[in-house]
């Protein structure tokens, strides 16, 4: 109960970081597409993309040495946790170094003679390419800080740190509209100062506060073998999935050109906020997972999945739907200019979001154990096979939009793919799961979508409309799920606790 009990209050802590930032996030982008164009804003969200393909690296370390972290601290062995992290460290900045030296050869390379970009903007698009790499080492470096926040629960600091990571961010988003210079370029620049003041912030904090950040050089062949082992395997299983995003917009950019790049972004980047929702959720629960292996106790441990799967697409539906039937609506309140197919690939995203939500809990399930070779290496294989089919599908049938349909037939195969490598390595019992998670899920979804068939959505004209029909919408989801996605028990539980807060 006490595990329970603080796994709630992270994730209080972590929604009040993901609800301003996603509020502000929001404001600041329809400031940015205003600043910079639809032209230059996909040339930013192009360029950058370019970039983040080799953050790869960077994401493969931060999940493995959250795992080996919090492995650490769920063993209680305080010594082997000073090595691991300094361990962690001096391969950070290996990686930085690594991915700088590939970001200014074959990146740069790509960049000015593969990528279609206006000829009068190639020069900006190549101050953005270079700051944007900057960004990236910094964010690498950054990542044992993290890390170790996360694995000690810490929730409370990120949620700190992103209020004036987000305060930062609508600054110099406002700049530009005062600086005569370039837009692009200062927006570029204006974003480096910002990961710089919040990597300092981060690193004089557990300086202060975590003796284990007390750099001493460890090196041990066996240990660091093993760190790089499970990076490596993990690092391809993230090449995979970044090389179905980013070279994904990379085709459109070729079959049809910056506008839709435009589209793919903004559509990514609701993508983004809306998994935000579950992903604090299950931010929370990570830590508790490995730490639950970590001291053998398996049936904490499988729970955890359970409840993080379960939860985790319930939470979604009651957000989703009332998004989806005003979907239109919020985007024209939102942005003043919209780019052609970002309605169409919004809505089809929300279907891979649910499927990608259940998904990450099997995920963290499968890392815990730190067997992931064989795991990673079909997933990576299988995403990367994405991207020569959607290739295909724009060359036959020309419509971008198929992008997400690639997408979602994708991710329903890497989800039961998680599920059997689970029921390979641990006692994990796919009867069971389909019974208590599947089965449900599968359930409330059929039910809804009978109820919207049935009774469908009007089309609303005004905000306060807007807010009348959303809240019926989700009060309609989570009296399905209530009385059809819960366990007894669980109803139980549910209405112990609103009775004991209310006395």
């Amino acid at each position: 109960m006490s595990d329970h009990k603080k796994i709630a209050k992270n994730a209080l802590f972590l929604y009040f970081r993901m609800f301003l930032t996603m509020v502000v996030g929001l404001y600041t982008s329809r400031l940015v597409l205003e600043a910079l164009g639809i032209i230059d804003y996909g040339i930013y969200g192009l360029v950058g993309g370019i970039v983040t393909l080799f953050s790869f690296l960077n994401a493969a370390m931060a999940s493995s040495t959250q795992r080996y972290l919090s492995f650490d601290l769920g063993k209680g062995d305080e010594e082997q946790l000073k090595k691991t992290f300094n361990a962690t460290l001096n391969i950070h900045f290996f990686v930085a170094f690594l991915v700088f030296v590939l970001a200014e050869t074959i990146g740069l390379w790509f960049v000015n003679y593969k990528l279609i970009i206006p000829l009068e903007r190639i020069n900006a698009a190549n101050w953005v390419y270079q700051f944007s790499i900057f960004t990236l080492v910094i964010s690498i470096i950054q990542v044992p800080y993290n890390a170790l926040l996360s694995a000690r629960e810490y929730f409370d600091v990120f949620a700190i740190v992103s209020v004036l990571q987000t305060i930062l961010k609508l600054v110099s988003v406002w700049l530009l509209f005062y600086f005569i210079s370039d837009s692009l370029v200062t927006y570029a620049v204006l974003t480096f100062l910002v990961s710089l003041i919040v990597h300092f912030f981060y690193y004089i904090y557990c300086k202060k506060h975590f003796p284990e950040t007390i750099y001493q050089f460890y090196f041990n062949k066996t240990y660091y073998k093993e760190l790089v082992s499970y990076t490596g395997w993990n690092m391809f299983g993230n090449l995979g999935y970044l090389s179905q995003q980013q070279l994904s917009n990379v085709l459109l950019n070729i079959f049809f050109g910056p506008v839709v790049n435009a589209a793919y972004g903004l559509s990514s980047m609701i993508q983004g906020l809306i998994l935000s929702f579950v992903s604090n959720f299950q931010m929370a629960l990570n830590p508790q997972i490995v730490k639950n292996y970590a001291k053998e106790d398996y049936k904490s441990y499988l729970n955890l999945i359970y409840v993080g799967s379960k939860f985790s697409f319930f939470g979604l539906l009651i957000i989703l739907v009332p998004i989806y039937f005003n979907l239109e609506f919020l985007l024209r309140l939102w942005l003043n200019d919209l780019p052609e197919y970002t309605l169409v690939f919004t809505k089809l995203s929300f279907l891979y979001i649910l499927i990608e939500s259940i998904s990450n809990m099997l995920d963290y399930g499968v890392q815990a154990t730190s067997k992931i070779k064989f795991f990673k290496i079909i997933l990576g294989v299988v995403l990367f096979l994405s991207v020569p089919i959607i290739w295909y599908l724009f060359k036959e049938y020309k419509n971008p939009s198929l992008v997400y349909v690639a997408f979602i037939s994708v991710a329903f195969v890497t989800y039961f793919i998680r599920i059997l490598f689970l029921e390979q390595i641990v006692n994990f019992k796919i009867f069971d799961f389909f019974k208590k998670v599947l089965v449900r899920q599968l359930l409330v979804s059929l039910i809804i979508f009978i109820y919207f068939y049935y009774l469908p959505p009007k089309d609303i004209v005004t905000f306060y409309e807007l807010v009348k029909t959303s809240f019926y919408y989700s009060s309609i989801v989570f009296i399905i799920i209530f009385f059809f996605g819960l366990s007894k028990n669980e109803r139980n539980l549910m209405l112990r606790y609103v009775k004991n807060k209310m006395k």
